[in-house]
């Protein structure tokens, strides 16, 4: 069976949020993937990297921890939706 894609065939739909996101904190993608390991998420630079250009799914662990450290809801980060600090 084939993994579910986006309309437009990408991977993911936080990618642009993600890079917005990581770029308005000032943190490069090291940095990012830096503070996820600290809070208990693994994920590494090359991670950051593929989630960014559409070439890697996000798991539900992952938005969670996307989400708690930029304090932004699920919504927003999936859809784009009120970007409101949980």
């Amino acid at each position: 069976m084939p993994k579910p894609r986006t309309k437009t065939g990408e991977k993911n739909l936080i990618s642009t949020r993600l890079k917005e996101l990581r770029e308005s904190h000032g943190l490069s993608q090291r940095d990012l993937a830096r503070a996820l390991q600290l809070s208990g998420t693994d994920m590494d630079k090359n991670v950051i990297t593929r989630i960014e250009t559409n070439k890697r799914y996000v798991t539900d662990l992952e938005l969670k921890a996307l989400s708690e450290l930029f304090h932004v809801s699920y919504a927003y980060l999936i859809d784009g939706e009120e970007k409101k600090t949980l």
